[in-house]
């Protein structure tokens, strides 16, 4: 499949482009000393890619010259002809004011005019965009890059300035996923692409199933993670709910009277009778306390003791009044700590006593309440009690079958996180063997496709270059596509711009070789293409993409004068007059793509 010619309704500003079987040059001319050291002209050849790609309905996009300037293109209808395998034409109409509405027609000869066909003559007109690109699909039927339809690869026919800073992933794959064009990549150069495509699939399910996980277990919280336990609990829940259930369906409450009497006698009573034994034990401390803090005053007074002496005619001063006044005053001290803790073993009693008063109080008003139950002759205000009760038990069940329900969620997502391990594990394996497959088997779509790529580097940069594929540790495929110094070994030369650039020109032919007797395009644009490279280095490109254009594959390249390749006969100029397609040039609007004011 390659392109046959692009025209508009609007001739006079845009001008037919008849595209030759081999090479097509679109010559940017700079003739005015002005523009020469400018980097950018505006002259259209960028643009040139950007129209194809419009006709080969490429969906619309604000920033699209076309659409971004609407007022100024509103009225152009473009059209494509392209040539097919069977040696047909198919012409794409579409116009910028209806661009969703797309029409068809096929024919057998070559360059024709459509511009003034009639509704009628079209064999499909105005066709919805979706139902456009699925006919365009069947009508192109480039079967090598199915399952995925004719745009998928397309910016890989239609490389802009900006699509040469990675070899494989394209501008427009940039802002996506791996998943989004690394399974296309390695179905055209030979891998098994299912493989890759469901190791993504399967990954991505495997990631979205620990979210849920996570959720779902942070749902649960701290609460209980074990489910035989909670199965545990709510079955003794369940028991005693439809116990009480029976109870307020035969509205009987003998049995909730022998609970509660229950409840009276081994409960509360027994706890009364532990703290009224606490309570005496208590009270019997105390009393000593208070006994000992009595006995332990000093009643006896040396100056009393004198003058009782003196009245009896019995000597009592000096040295014994001293020694008595001293033994008071040391057991005075000893007395005094003794009372002190005497003291706070008082304050402790008197406080557990209080606490235990409290306590008998507090029991004293339940066992109260029980017995008001048990004496009560209301039926309805124990009816009542029982379905406050039965009501607060189901909504413990209802809590305790909530977390039963994310548990059982939580097993079936670990179960299906444990399968997804394993088939990424598998899938991974697989992917791991076909690698190995296709990098062993010299007569591979990989292994053909690998040598015209070095032979292509080779010719124009005496350097051989290396194509590689290989899985990284999480099971993705990585491609590389490096120079290699005399020694076999990678350099730094494809950083370089230049380089880059190089590399994703000779893997867009070397696919396109490959393809050669498939149903695959057989085109490519390439914008700029001698850009940056020496002459001797343009020379040798321009030889490879000449080879590349006797074997079936249709070139189309752009470039200003000033990056022409030199020539190798003095009086053959470099491009056959044929070969350039368009020329455009600096002076003036006549000299543009769109031969009107820059926008």
């Amino acid at each position: 499949m390659k392109l046959s010619r692009l025209y508009s309704n609007k001739p006079d500003i845009f001008g037919p482009i008849e595209f030759r079987a081999g090479l097509n040059v679109v010559l940017a001319e700079i003739r005015l000393p002005e523009n020469k050291d400018k980097d950018t002209h505006n002259l259209g050849k960028t643009t040139l890619g950007r129209v194809i790609d419009f006709c080969f309905l490429a969906g619309r996009d604000k920033g699209f010259f076309l659409f971004k300037q609407e007022d100024t293109f509103k009225d152009f209808v473009f059209f494509l002809e392209i040539g097919l395998a069977d040696a047909t034409y198919i012409t794409v109409r579409r116009g910028v004011s209806e661009h969703t509405k797309i029409s068809f027609k096929k024919h057998e000869a070559a360059h024709q005019d459509f511009t003034e066909l009639a509704e009628a003559d079209w064999d499909h007109f105005n066709l919805s965009f979706d139902r456009a690109r699925e006919m365009l699909d069947g009508l192109l039927d480039w079967r090598a890059v199915s399952p995925w339809d004719f745009r998928k690869g397309l910016g890989y026919q239609l490389r802009g300035q900006d699509d040469y800073q990675d070899v494989f992933q394209l501008r427009r794959f940039a802002i996506g996923k791996h998943k989004d064009w690394k399974p296309y990549v390695a179905h055209i150069i030979g891998y098994n692409h299912k493989l890759i495509e469901e190791h993504y699939s399967k990954l991505e399910e495997l990631e979205n199933k620990k979210s849920i996980a996570q959720t779902v277990q942070t749902e649960l919280g701290g609460s209980v993670d074990d489910l035989s336990k909670i199965e545990g609990i709510l079955l003794l829940q369940q028991k005693d709910a439809d116990k009480k259930q029976q109870l307020l369906d035969a509205f009987d409450f003998r049995e909730q009277d022998k609970d509660q009497t229950e409840k009276l006698v081994e409960g509360i009573n027994a706890r009364v009778a532990e703290l009224n034994a606490r309570r005496y034990s208590l009270s019997q401390a105390r009393r000593k306390i208070v006994a000992s803090l009595e006995e332990d005053q000093i009643l006896f007074k040396p100056d009393q003791a004198e003058k009782l002496f003196n009245e009896a005619g019995i000597l009592f001063s000096g040295q014994i009044k001293k020694d008595f006044s001293q033994l008071i005053a040391f057991n005075r001290t000893i007395t005094e700590e003794r009372r002190g803790y005497l003291q706070e073993e008082r304050a402790e009693v008197e406080a557990e006593l209080k606490a235990v008063a409290e306590e008998l109080d507090e029991l004293g008003k339940r066992r109260s309440d029980v017995l008001g139950f048990l004496s009560s002759t209301d039926v309805f205000a124990k009816y009542k009690q029982v379905t406050d009760d039965l009501v607060t038990l189901r909504a413990d069940i209802a809590t305790l079958e909530k977390q039963r329900g994310f548990l059982r969620r939580l097993q079936e997502l670990r179960a299906e996180i444990r399968a997804l391990t394993e088939a990424c594990v598998h899938l991974q394996s697989q992917i791991e063997s076909d690698v190995e497959s296709q990098n062993t088997d010299k007569a591979s779509l990989f292994s053909v496709i690998r040598v015209y790529f070095s032979e292509i580097v080779e010719e124009v940069l005496a350097h051989k270059a290396l194509l590689s594929v290989s899985p990284n540790a999480n099971g993705h495929l990585e491609f590389r596509a490096e120079i290699l110094d005399d020694r076999g070994k990678a350099t730094s030369a494809d950083l370089g711009h230049t380089y880059r650039k190089l590399l994703c020109i000779a893997f867009d032919l070397a696919v396109l070789r490959a393809h050669l007797q498939d149903r695959f395009p057989h085109f490519v644009y390439h914008d700029g293409v001698f850009e940056s490279l020496d002459d001797r280095k343009k020379v040798n490109l321009l030889m490879v993409i000449r080879e590349y254009a006797e074997l079936g594959v249709q070139s189309v390249i752009t470039l200003i004068d000033s990056d022409m390749p030199p020539r190798v006969e003095a009086k053959v100029p470099v491009f056959a007059p044929a070969e350039i397609v368009l020329t455009l040039h600096d002076e003036g609007d006549e000299g543009r793509l769109f031969r009107m004011k820059a926008w």
